[in-house]
């Protein structure tokens, strides 16, 4: 596949695989983007598109930005991504899931799998029936791996308060406005923490119910979906899927920061333009979420205990200044500060 195949998302990926297994009804694609540093490492994701290609787009976007994470978070994996087309009922099987695991197998270890949206921990204990390349599965105590959700939420947890440090010239959360979109595993642990210390939370979810539930627990507030990033807010943590920050929402933007744990938050490398040009501070979304990422490649590595995980978990916010010092030495966006530093860790800058 090239980029003249009409995927403007393509980006010299080394391989883009599309399985079918009829008898499972497994329909899926795997992304490799780069194996420069090792392994494509990257999670599979389980969602419902409106068309194939929106599934095939998603997978370019991710396995690029999981090149950009591991290399930026220091590891020796390179990025890919794996996505399971889910029909519209969301129809999963463990028969389904082990059929993913012989198209991971396939590949001969390329890429390794472990959880993303709409996969859980026991879904990887199925996709492992079929392959040794998975990560994510249920770990004993003291050792790395497990569901990655939690260690995603640490690192994400540090890096709000690194960026309100830097934007805000806060010393701590107390009293800081923070509207998070999306509560799952990811939104709803840094809600916990951020609530422990003290910040003023908004929150809002697709699952309203589950929104008013974690607004009930923490004293915080619930804001519709469709308003939630331009709420009275220092600081917009966007923890839903991507594409959020785009033309029409970064005007509306009321907050200095944006910071949080969704995916390919920028719509287009334009709207890191507009993110500058609008005085907004902004974490790389690959840099501050790689905390996942640090717990299963070490778990799929084997060479590191929990202790490691934390050790490198709390390292996201030295990486966030780094980039935040060029931007501020170039005047270039944050975004493609970000982005040229990975590409040249990678071996494509």
């Amino acid at each position: 596949m090239t980029s003249g195949w009409g995927y403007p998302d393509f980006d010299a990926h080394e391989g883009v695989h599309l399985f079918t297994d009829a008898a499972t009804g497994l329909r899926a694609v795997i992304a490799v983007h780069s194996t420069a540093l090792g392994p494509a490492a990257g999670g599979v994701r389980f969602w419902h598109y409106a068309a194939d290609a929106d599934a095939i787009t998603d997978a370019l976007r991710l396995s690029r930005g999981m090149s950009y994470k591991n290399a930026m978070a220091g590891l020796p994996m390179g990025g890919g991504k794996g996505v399971i087309l889910a029909d519209a009922v969301r129809t999963k099987t463990p028969a389904m899931l082990e059929a993913f695991g012989r198209a991971v197998d396939s590949l001969a270890g390329r890429y390794v799998t472990a959880e993303d949206v709409g996969i859980a921990e026991a879904d990887m204990v199925a996709i492992a029936r079929a392959t040794r390349h998975v990560s994510g599965l249920p770990a004993q105590t003291g050792a790395a791996g497990g569901d990655p959700g939690p260690y995603t939420a640490d690192g994400v947890y540090l890096g709000v308060k690194a960026a309100a440090a830097r934007g805000l010239g806060a010393g701590d959360m107390r009293g800081v406005r923070v509207a998070i979109q999306g509560v799952g595993s990811v939104g709803g642990g840094l809600a916990r923490r951020l609530a422990a210390d003290g910040a003023v939370l908004m929150l809002a979810d697709v699952d309203a119910a589950r929104a008013a539930a974690l607004a009930d627990e923490l004293g915080a507030s619930v804001v519709p979906v469709d308003t939630i990033l331009a709420a009275e807010a220092d600081i917009v943590s966007p923890n839903a899927l991507g594409a959020v920050l785009t033309e029409r929402s970064i005007p509306q933007m009321k907050a200095r920061i944006v910071a949080g744990g969704a995916n390919n938050q920028l719509a287009t490398p334009a709207d890191g333009e507009r993110l500058r040009e609008a005085g907004i501070l902004y974490a790389p979304d690959y840099v501050i979420n790689a905390g996942g990422i640090i717990n299963v490649a070490l778990e799929y590595l084997g060479t590191a205990n929990e202790d490691e995980v934390r050790a490198r978990i709390a390292r996201i916010p030295e990486r966030l200044a780094q980039v935040w010092d060029e931007a501020d030495r170039t005047g270039a966006p944050i975004a493609q500060v970000s982005d040229g530093i990975a590409q040249r860790l990678i071996g494509r800058g």
